[in-house]
């Protein structure tokens, strides 16, 4: 099963040249950032172990990764969460779906404060030291691509929840990596940062307006749709259609200088089945 390596796609989008690292064409069912960050557990064998726990939205990216691996690896999984929307119980979809789909125990309540010895505790999003292992494997890859094409003025750029893939690949790269700031603000996200390392953060690109995440807005969807047609690529639309906008802007300020651009594509993509659904609702009258 192919978990690494991934391929860097040459795009035009709106008249510039970009590059986009395809981490969403890892294993079908374990793509995307959440595979690099949960690589570490994948290889490794923890023979204590019997079951996994974390917590956050219904509609995570890292509860239905987490419920694949845990599925591979024979483990039970718990996973805890605030609230879940009725709708979403009578109408399973998305990550929540698939994440039930590969054997999601999930609980609506508070988390425990400790486990016993045969549970693994992976905190929220994978905000943890040991997504570095795996995301280091991702900075090589695309160190090795640049060596490879010669490249030396680039810059990555992919958005924020936790902020752990930006940060680490920005401890691992010569490159300089850019981020923004998806969940919370730009102050949330250094805080996140300064939790896993001292310094050496990536660049944040501020966004021009206050979004609240999960929220419709109809830039996003609009710029979800022109990358469509553009590249022939789907973008996630909670994370991506803003990192765009904000990438957008950015390298429309560094016109005059010889930059490489490359986007790291996390995946996420089953989240969109619902958010288009709701995209379509609102803005397709």
């Amino acid at each position: 099963m192919n978990y690494t390596n991934s391929p860097i796609q040459k795009i035009t989008f709106n008249n510039q040249e970009y590059f986009v690292k395809r981490d969403d064409l890892l294993n079908s069912d374990f793509s995307g950032n959440k595979a690099r960050k949960f690589y570490y557990y994948l290889i490794n064998d923890f023979p204590k172990i019997k079951k996994v726990v974390t917590f956050g939205s219904a509609q995570s990216n890292a509860m239905y990764s987490l419920s694949v691996l845990c599925k591979i690896k024979g483990l039970k999984f718990d996973y805890y969460v605030d609230h879940i929307a009725s709708f979403l119980k009578e109408n399973p979809v998305g990550n929540y779906k698939f994440a039930l789909d590969f054997g999601m125990n999930i609980i609506e309540g508070k988390i425990p404060d400790s486990f016993d010895e045969e549970t693994l505790f992976i905190s929220e999003g994978g905000a943890v030291v040991e997504a570095s292992f795996g995301i280091k494997v991702l900075a090589d890859e695309i160190k090795s691509w640049a060596e490879q094409n010669s490249i030396k003025n680039l810059k990555i750029f992919l958005p924020s929840g936790t902020g752990t893939t930006a940060l680490y690949l920005q401890k691992y790269l010569p490159f300089e990596v850019l981020t923004c700031a998806c969940v919370g603000d730009e102050d949330y996200l250094k805080k996140q940062f300064e939790e896993l390392e001292k310094d050496n953060f990536p660049t944040i690109v501020k966004k021009e307006k206050k979004y609240h995440f999960g929220k419709l807005y109809k830039e996003f969807y609009d710029i979800h749709k022109e990358l469509l047609k553009q590249t022939n690529i789907e973008f996630d639309l909670l994370y991506d259609s803003l990192a765009w906008l904000c990438f957008e802007k950015y390298v429309s300020t560094q016109k005059n200088k010889d930059y490489t651009f490359l986007y790291i594509h996390q995946g996420g993509l089953l989240g969109n089945i619902s958010m288009l659904e709701r995209y379509k609702h609102k803005f397709d009258k």
